[in-house]
């Protein structure tokens, strides 16, 4: 079982993200995880998976695309450090990345399956990890790092972005 990590494991900036996750088998979390924000979003219609709350706002769609490649992202980072790669892996730029990504152009049950897919294999990887991986350290985007961080902050993440889909997009606080 996945542990938290300490505050020493992660840039300060993670915090909230990594506050967010509940404790538990992180595994079975992330699991969990994909069942809610499928079951939150499915029987969205396209029309509606398109909707921003402000003009300069992402879409449901593009939403979900940027939590898909931030997943596949931080999995690379993850498999990285897990490796020992001792090179500094780069930042992104989100924004730039939603823009290029061009996810209102998918049905959202075509990103849904994605980000199923992209879950899938996280887990999968994480699974297979023995605890020294976990805490092997590294260097990503400017910080220092663990791969245990890395796992919990994808799920904060998630976290944080179904809570700002249920309140600033639907408009519900379940």
């Amino acid at each position: 079982m996945l542990r938290k990590p300490g505050t020493e494991e992660y840039p300060a900036y993670y915090k909230d993200y990594i506050n967010n996750v509940p404790d538990g088998d992180l595994l079975q979390i992330l699991d969990v995880q994909l069942k809610e924000t499928t079951n939150l979003l499915k029987d969205l219609s396209d029309e509606q998976a398109r909707f921003r709350y402000a003009p300069e706002k992402w879409t449901i769609k593009e939403v979900l695309g940027h939590i898909t490649d931030t997943e596949r992202i931080m999995c690379y980072r993850l498999l990285s450090i897990a490796r020992g790669e001792q090179e500094m892996l780069p930042g992104y730029n989100d924004d730039e990345y939603v823009r290029r990504g061009r996810f209102n152009r998918f049905s959202l049950q075509e990103l849904l399956h994605h980000q199923s897919l992209v879950r899938q294999n996280t887990i999968l990887l994480l699974s297979s990890m023995y605890e020294e991986a976990l805490l092997q350290r590294g260097k990503a985007n400017g910080g220092e790092v663990t791969v245990r961080a890395i796992a919990y902050i994808i799920a904060g993440h998630e976290i944080h972005h179904r809570s700002l889909i249920r309140n600033r997009y639907l408009n519900t606080d379940k």
